[in-house]
């Protein structure tokens, strides 16, 4: 655990800069609007060591996978988001030298990101050989304009004698990725413009031999400014483009410098001359603008996002600023804009985990932004999936069997993560894309989507568990071996439950759906009574292993013979486990990343006798180290449910402030964006027990000891309530929609909106 900035509860905002914290620093003030974002480093050269990462929502590219020894199925790629263009540079020179915090004498040092407004501004005072300037950096990447990024650098000479001060705008394709195979870079420049004021740079992804696209991006910019344009900028380097601009400061005097960059790609446009024309067009209508007004339209867009979706807490700025960062971030990266878009688990803050979509947007992801956004958000996510149905018959294909696979890692549905473990065995993935479809038409009451598009998914699932399942004639079973669970500290086991019990769910949920659907979508999905019996057949006698001593799930068939020491008895010094333990050492011993039959319970909660939860979260808790950033949420929940309320909080610290406080040690190559979900879900299906059964909505609220209260806002069915919890009570208010009947703390209330 480390905590670099300090607490206040709409900034993350420090007044330090220390090099062995700078890429945790930038990690933390990354800012984006769904279409493109980049990490906090900074505009100007800094030689010391840095991650300067910028990316373009939906540009990837497919790296070929690298292994010692082929199998057949492996991915023949790896999708990774590339870093993109480098349009954010400047070097900022005071008498002829370029300015180096990571050399250069300088005080008065503050970074500071609003989450409030979507800024991120930095100031310093530097010296160089006795002249002293102040810098002060305001930027955003617009919410209001999404294909604009504007930075406003303002220069105050703090001496008693001028100083000349020249800045290069910089914009660059000499870019590298931090995990590319053999230091291969990406672009390929197509053609470079430059006058006084302005320069832009049209660039290409370099080919690849596995027949995905292509992505062509333009930047533009354009510089408002009093210093002077030297000359008509700067083309010398291959892959740049730079304007120059210079000014002489008196002691005393101040000067204004906008970096505003239009970013626009070939997703949207056909060619590269439908490309120009809208990048001209779009410079121009920014250029309409002053810095103020481009500001003001930024801020009141994440205005109107915070008064849906804020949650206020009293009494705890630490948890009050775990929160908003969590849901700026998430907002910053997904806001259901673009349906041809996901939530990538470092979002546009780093490049681990390739940028891809994981399931972790159908287990975390969909219940947030089911409650938070319009339906049609999650519509959208859904629909990414069922567009990807062709790739998910493809991965099965690849494997040998029949249906549908969805991959754990994708860009355009086709599986494309290289580690065996994941590709071929963790394929749990599958049910959690059928639980997302059951979610939404849970929470939503519309069934349209379930007995259309959505029974294609369901189908294609349900055909890949009656393949990838095996009949054991001891046992007079189905079993399925072979699979990682979402424990990744087990690998190749047998029987995993949570993986049983999700197939055995899918399939039963899937004869449910049928029932509903139309003769034509049955025949023109071409399933017969014959495949649907055979379906009830394998549910019916789906092994899952239970341990009736103990009263206890067993995670897979051998955990139980594991040493079960607690994670209490390990030395601290050699947690976390994966950064101290051999990765051989960690499948030998039984403790979780993060809980199998503890997500399938968090799935069903209400379907579960509150003894079994019990018994289930005091075996496997213990044992769970919660090196997974998707782990702590669901231990959260789980803990309320049972009204463990010490342990509900405890786990929603971790979920709240997981990168705030650096809690695996890992958040310096970008933050986790898809757990930020938990501290969400912790709060709302944790604290306040927010549930939907027999569909009616329900809640069993408590305050945490150490808070006043807290406030939260959800869209349910068309209406907007408002929560709102303390130590005196609970209360719920109709918003917006029609009278609506609930439960609350087990005793009905009918809501009717305030007139």
């Amino acid at each position: 655990m480390k905590r670099i900035f300090e607490v206040d509860p709409w900034k993350v905002i420090s007044h330090e800069l220390k090099p062995e914290d700078k890429r945790l620093q930038e990690s933390m003030t990354s800012i984006g609007n769904e279409y493109m974002g980049m990490r906090g480093m900074f505009e100007e050269k800094y030689s010391g060591d840095t991650h300067k990462g910028i990316y373009l929502g939906g540009v990837w590219f497919p790296d070929k996978t690298v292994v010692g020894w082929w199998k057949n199925g492996y991915p023949h790629y790896f999708g990774k988001v590339i870093n993109a263009v480098d349009f954010v540079s400047v070097d900022i020179k005071v008498n002829g030298e370029s300015i180096d915090l990571a050399k250069d004498s300088y005080s008065d040092y503050e970074v500071s990101l609003d989450m409030k407004k979507g800024i991120l501004t930095r100031s310093y005072v530097v010296d160089k050989d006795g002249a002293k300037v102040k810098v002060t950096s305001t930027r955003f990447v617009s919410i209001a304009f999404k294909e604009l990024y504007a930075n406003k650098l303002t220069f105050e000479n703090l001496g008693s004698e001028p100083v000349t001060l020249e800045v290069d705008s910089v914009i660059d394709a000499d870019v590298y990725n931090e995990d590319a195979n053999y230091d291969e870079q990406f672009w390929n420049v197509l053609s470079k413009q430059v006058s006084a004021k302005d320069g832009r740079l049209v660039a290409q992804t370099i080919p690849n031999n596995f027949g995905t696209p292509q992505f062509t991006t333009e930047m533009a910019m354009h510089h408002v400014t009093d210093m002077e344009a030297k000359g008509l900028g700067k083309e010398e380097e291959d892959k740049q483009v730079v304007n120059t601009f210079a000014k002489e400061l008196a002691a005393n005097e101040q000067v204004t410098f906008e970096k505003r960059v239009i970013v626009t790609t070939s997703r949207d446009y056909a060619d590269e001359k439908d490309l120009d024309e809208a990048t001209s067009k779009l410079l121009d209508s920014q250029a309409e603008k002053t810095f103020s007004e481009l500001l003001t339209a930024h801020e009141e867009a994440w205005d109107k996002r915070w008064e849906k979706a804020d949650v206020k807490i009293e009494g705890s700025d630490e948890a009050q600023q775990g929160i908003r960062f969590n849901l700026f971030q998430l907002f910053s990266t997904y806001y259901g804009d673009d349906a041809r878009l996901n939530i990538g688990p470092k979002g546009f803050t780093g490049e681990k985990y390739g940028g891809a979509t994981y399931w972790d947007t159908e287990a975390f992801a969909v219940p947030l932004y089911l409650a938070l956004a319009d339906k049609e958000v999650t519509h959208n996510l859904l629909e990414y999936r069922h567009n990807q149905l062709p790739g998910a018959y493809h991965n099965a294909q690849e494997q040998g069997l029949k249906g549908a696979l969805y991959p754990m890692v994708t860009f355009n549905g086709i599986e494309c993560h290289n580690e065996w473990e994941i590709t071929f065995e963790e394929i749990h993935r599958n049910g959690t894309i059928a639980y997302a479809i059951y979610n939404y038409t849970r929470y939503t009451g519309d069934e349209e989507y379930v007995t259309h598009d959505g029974f294609d998914v369901l189908t294609g699932i349900a055909r890949f568990w009656a393949d990838r399942v095996h009949y054991s004639q001891r046992k007079g079973l189905y079993m399925i071996h072979g699979v990682t669970g979402p424990n990744e500290y087990e690998n190749n086991v047998n029987n995993n439950w949570y993986t049983n019990m999700l197939a055995k769910w899918c399939l039963n949920y899937t004869n449910e759906i049928a029932d509903k659907v139309s003769d034509e979508k049955l025949a023109e999905l071409g399933l017969t009574e014959e495949e649907r019996n055979k379906w009830h057949e394998i549910a019916d006698n789906m092994y899952l292993p239970e341990d009736k001593e103990l009263g206890i799930f067993v995670q897979h068939d051998t955990f139980l013979d594991k040493d079960l020491t607690p994670v209490a008895d390990i030395p601290a010094d050699q947690l976390p486990l994966n950064q101290n333990w051999s990765w051989d050492k960690i499948l030998r011993s039984p403790y979780i990343k993060q809980g199998d039959v503890m997500q399938g319970i968090w799935y069903f909660i209400d379907k579960f006798p509150e003894d079994v939860k019990k018994r289930n979260f005091e075996f496997y808790e213990p044992l769970t180290v919660h090196e997974s950033s998707l782990s702590p949420s669901v231990h959260a929940i789980i803990a309320a449910d049972l009204h463990k309320e010490d342990k509900a909080v405890e786990m929603y610290s971790r979920t709240a402030r997981l990168d705030l406080d650096n809690y695996n040690n890992d958040t310096n190559d970008g933050l986790h964006i898809t757990s930020m979900t938990g501290s969400w879900l912790a709060i709302v299906q944790g604290f306040a027990g927010m549930r939907v059964i027999d569909d009616e909505l329900q809640f069993s609220p408590f305050v945490p000891k150490d808070w006043e209260g807290y406030n939260f806002r959800i869209n349910f069915r068309d209406r907007l309530l408002e929560v709102t919890v303390n130590k005196e009570g609970s209360s719920i208010k109709l918003l917006k929609g029609d009278d609506l009947t609930i439960k609350l703390n087990g005793e009905s209330l009918t809501l009717t909106t305030e007139k």
